[in-house]
């Protein structure tokens, strides 16, 4: 009743709003274009190689926005932000293809429109790492505003999987049969004119991979132009806004799943009819700079339309009189498939921040599906010949990350030089980590959790509601113990005080904290040998992890008995765990074998599942893919 009442209101604002004048219709069509893995790889950005006329047009009759952000750098959790308005992290929705529940009071915002009276659509990818009932009128590859009612309103999405990383797999044939409809119809990029980032390795191979992303920029624009074709058939551009934008930054090395510009800037462009213009102040031709976030996203929705924006939304609305400037966005990255990131970032006009929550992870992880990309072992022939590399090169290869990171992103649009060592920076470095810290505690950042205690303590609620609770999840002792783990060198005992705390998670984070050590005092070993026959299994499995960094493989077998675990989120755990220990005894290699071909069996067919990115995992131990011993 209380949703009926609320819609009846907001829908009589809505009326208010859009009836001006006699001409104005009361309702306008809202039209969402999505690409995926694309940074503004675009002619209207400047792009000298980018041949995209279709979406310069936009450009020329829209707003082209220039400082917009994915709240994620990988699809699903920058999906979450995007229909729901709340960072994935708070959602606890960040880790890909997780399925995860949330509470019944946050609605995806097409809801809204629903109830407002608008035929919501999507053709046809959801991938937001939860299921709800009713966010669609229809979602499905036919999904399309011509099934609607006579003159009622639509919101469609069509997202296009075009310029996917995916989509430059293969070989010259494969590529060829892929896209051999549209291949006639354009000119294909010259490699030799590709702009390669200053971090990228130069060789005819790379470029050519380079080319083809560019050649699938030019193919999503023809396709563009088609429904965009339809959209004017259909006599509807006089009373459709169209938005423009991709899910996250490029499917490259260093783009995808990384918190810099290339893994998180996006192209956004919005193109109002000329009724709707001034009204929203979305003049033709113009350029808007302002900070933007997919968190943004779902209160503009609501604020465009006159409709409320719920209390519980992170985001604020960048159209309509409701609208707002932020000074900074922020950005998180949590496990891909099998690989664990947990990296949190601010960027303001000038400067990125970057804090590594895992520092003991290199930048780039194995991960067996973007392992088995061309662009990927093009890059591991290349280091298996130790090349000599640039400073900027040498960013991406490092064996473990920087804690810190900091750049001054217009003087240094590839972020390769890091400031956060510079004494001249120290003032911007500390109010960045502390922006950073109190996105982290604003939102009840669900990473620092762990994945594995988060479904925990979540059973019989949700992560959002559970995580609430400030003695089941002490994020703000877990902060402070890690800035003094990292900036302050704590003594022996203040780390044996951690390691036997009573908190699992502050023993886990005491753990992780030194892997990134070097060296670890041998005092320390005897406790995590005990920690290591723990009952709670998220402590005994770090602690075998930890043991086995330092060359003490006594308990490698609770990684090995972890392979089998029922329990989804500690067997990928183990998983991932076992795969990263170097010079694996050959008794343990072998062990492990069964496991890895029982979870071979159980995930045949499967594309998702934490069974299959456990699976995933040991294959780069069976398959070699990747060599550790």
């Amino acid at each position: 009743m209380l949703n009926r009442l609320f819609s009846f209101c907001s829908g009589i604002g809505l009326i208010l709003m859009f009836s001006c004048t006699p001409e104005q219709p009361a309702k306008p069509n809202i039209l969402w274009i999505t690409i995926e893995d694309l940074t503004p790889m675009l002619g209207c950005y400047g792009d000298p190689v980018a041949r995209t006329p279709t979406i310069d047009k936009l450009a020329a009759n829209g707003v082209r926005y220039t400082n917009v952000y994915a709240s994620a750098a990988v699809c699903s959790p920058a999906r979450s932000c995007l229909i729901t308005g709340l960072f994935a992290t708070t959602l606890g929705t960040q880790n890909l293809r997780s399925e995860t529940k949330i509470p019944d009071h946050i609605i995806p915002f097409p809801q809204f429109l629903r109830e407002a009276g608008y035929y919501c659509t999507n053709n046809y990818k959801e991938d937001y790492n939860f299921e709800v009932e009713g966010i669609w009128d229809e979602s499905s590859k036919e999904a399309h505003w011509r099934n609607r009612s006579p003159d009622q309103p639509f919101f469609a999405v069509f997202n296009f999987e075009t310029t996917h990383q995916s989509k430059i797999f293969g070989s010259d044939s494969t590529y060829q049969a892929r896209y051999e409809t549209y291949l006639s119809k354009i000119q294909r990029t010259d490699p030799n004119e590709v702009p390669l980032p200053s971090y990228s390795f130069d060789t005819p191979e790379i470029r050519k991979l380079w080319a083809r992303y560019y050649d699938n920029v030019q193919i999503v624009d023809l396709q563009i132009k088609e429904l965009l074709g339809q959209l004017e058939a259909d006599g509807l551009t006089k009373n459709t806004i169209i938005f423009f934008y991709s899910d996250h930054g490029t499917g490259m090395p260093r783009g995808k799943r990384a918190l810099y510009d290339s893994g998180t800037k996006v192209p956004l462009i919005i193109v109002a009819p000329e009724v709707y213009q001034q009204p929203l102040s979305l003049p033709p031709g113009s350029v808007r700079d302002q900070l933007i976030s997919f968190a943004d996203f779902a209160p503009t929705m609501l604020s465009l339309l006159n409709l409320k924006v719920p209390d519980y939304i992170q985001g604020t609305p960048f159209l309509g009189d409701k609208s707002q400037s932020n000074d900074f966005v922020f950005a998180t990255s949590d496990r891909v498939d099998e690989a664990y990131e947990l990296v949190r970032s601010v960027r303001t006009q000038e400067y990125r921040y970057i804090r590594n929550y895992l520092p003991h992870r290199p930048l780039i992880q194995p991960n067996y599906y973007s392992d088995q990309s061309e662009i990927s072992q093009a890059n591991r022939r290349i280091l298996m010949q130790n090349p000599s590399m640039t400073n900027a090169q040498q960013s991406m290869w490092l064996s473990k990350r920087p804690v810190e990171e900091l750049y001054q992103v217009l003087k240094d649009p590839d972020e390769t030089n890091n400031l956060a060592g510079n004494s001249d920076y120290k003032e911007v470095l500390l109010d960045l980590r502390s922006k950073n810290r109190e996105m982290v505690l604003k939102t009840r950042d669900s990473g620092l959790a762990t994945e594995a205690y988060m479904y925990t303590i979540s059973e019989e609620s949700t992560p959002f509601e559970a995580l609430q609770d400030h003695q089941s999840f002490p994020l703000e002792k877990i902060l402070v113990w890690l800035d003094k783990i990292y900036f302050e060198n704590p003594n022996q005992e203040e780390i044996l005080n951690h390691l036997n705390h009573e908190h699992p998670l502050i023993q886990y984070w005491t753990m992780v904290g030194l892997q990134y050590y070097d060296q670890i005092d041998p005092g320390l070993i005897q406790t995590l040998h005990k920690l290591a026959s723990a009952p709670e299994s998220l402590v005994s499995i770090t602690a075998a992890e930890t043991l086995c960094k330092y060359g003490y493989m006594d308990h490698l077998n609770v990684l090995i008995k972890g392979l089998t675990s029922q329990n989804p989120y500690l067997q990928l755990m183990s998983a991932r765990a076992f795969e990263l220990v170097k010079n694996k005894p050959a008794d343990a290699i072998e062990a492990g074998k069964q496991a890895w071909q029982q979870l071979k069996e159980q995930t045949k067919d499967k594309w998702k599942g934490y069974d299959l990115y456990a699976y995933w995992s040991l294959s780069q131990v069976y398959k070699n893919l990747y060599s550790y011993n």
